[in-house]
């Protein structure tokens, strides 16, 4: 989505990796009167913001407060939830990548769950989005109890990804490619906006979500990037025909997300996207990365292929769920 600004996309070799909203975590609640939710506005708020989503997702890499910042929107929302003077809760809804509907990500530390915080923040989330004009919006559940949740409110499971991962030990640089040139964006920077017309407006339809997604040029450089000299991109001649590479994490430097991953059709089945994938780990090990992850469709069988073939491990697995807005009310609320 917007989501976790942190998701990203994979499409090597047709649809890819969606990692949506994650980071619902709730489950049936007992309502707690002395709730406060606020709007994040100040650095300090974002950072208390980002220490909910990262006790909640520890092994996920979280924005930086700057990173937060340039994804700054209007009808982008960012709320915390606070019991006293404790921060227990984060919010987020924002316009999904998918075309036409919000993201919704509410988000309540372990200790504080059951006590009415993930209700109140959904339903102000949900309410903020149906204010932008939205009809529906979608989230992810990380298990059972949070599906239950969820569906209580009108959510139905739509899909589930699947997390790899993979351990970097000595990861030897591959033999130089013949048939295309591979540069990092730090070495040739003009490449990246070349590379959202080139190869990610052409493979975003072949992803597997349930609607076309829809992200800006302005949305491609500030988000999916964050370190030009960890993306590396395949060109042949004045055409770029494949991307992949890492988003580090300045929480956990020794961790990094797998970044997009696509190539164009007529590339695929060429070596394209494995030659970036191993330059992208070979990268990794001479930087002190211990360990990558990546989220995968379960129907990106391709792509998940590919990453077994890789070394990758499977991890744990996300629920994609939608729902109509305004959220159907659960009895008693």
């Amino acid at each position: 989505m917007g989501q976790s600004a942190a998701a990203r996309l994979e499409a090597a070799m047709g649809p890819a990796n969606y990692r949506a909203d994650s980071g619902w975590l709730g489950q049936a609640e007992e309502v707690t009167t002395m709730i406060r939710i606020r709007e994040a506005i100040t650095d300090a708020d974002y950072e208390a913001w980002r220490g909910v989503r990262l006790a909640v997702l520890p092994n996920e890499r979280c924005p930086t407060v700057l990173e937060m910042r340039e994804m700054d929107r209007p009808g982008r929302l960012l709320l915390l939830a606070e019991l006293g003077d404790e921060v227990v809760g984060s919010g987020l809804s924002d316009r999904s990548d998918e075309a036409g509907r919000a993201g919704l990500a509410p988000r309540v530390i372990p200790g504080a769950r059951r006590r009415g915080v993930g209700t109140k923040l959904l339903l102000a989330l949900a309410e903020h989005a149906v204010g932008q004009g939205y009809d529906r919006a979608g989230s992810g559940v990380e298990d059972d109890g949070s599906l239950a949740f969820a569906e209580r409110f009108g959510f139905v499971e739509t899909s589930r990804q699947v997390e790899q991962v993979r351990s970097i030990g000595v990861e030897p640089w591959p033999d130089p490619p013949t048939a295309f040139e591979v540069f990092t964006v730090a070495e040739r920077p003009e490449l990246w906006p070349l590379a959202y017309h080139q190869v990610a407006l052409p493979t975003f339809p072949d992803m597997d979500v349930p609607s076309l997604l829809n992200v800006s040029a302005v949305h491609w450089e500030k988000e999916w990037i964050n370190d030009p000299a960890a993306m590396f991109v395949a060109v042949d001649g004045d055409q770029v025909i494949g991307v992949a590479g890492l988003m580090l994490d300045e929480d956990r430097p020794e961790h990094a997300e797998v970044a997009y991953t696509a190539v164009r059709r007529e590339w695929r089945g060429k070596a394209v996207a494995s030659t970036l994938k191993r330059m992208s780990m070979a990268w990794a090990a001479e930087h002190g990365i211990t360990d990558v992850y990546t989220w995968t469709q379960r129907g990106n069988d391709s792509m998940r292929r590919l990453n077994e073939h890789l070394g990758f491990a499977y991890g744990a697995v996300s629920i994609d769920v939608r729902a109509a807005l305004p959220l159907a009310l659960p009895m008693g609320l």
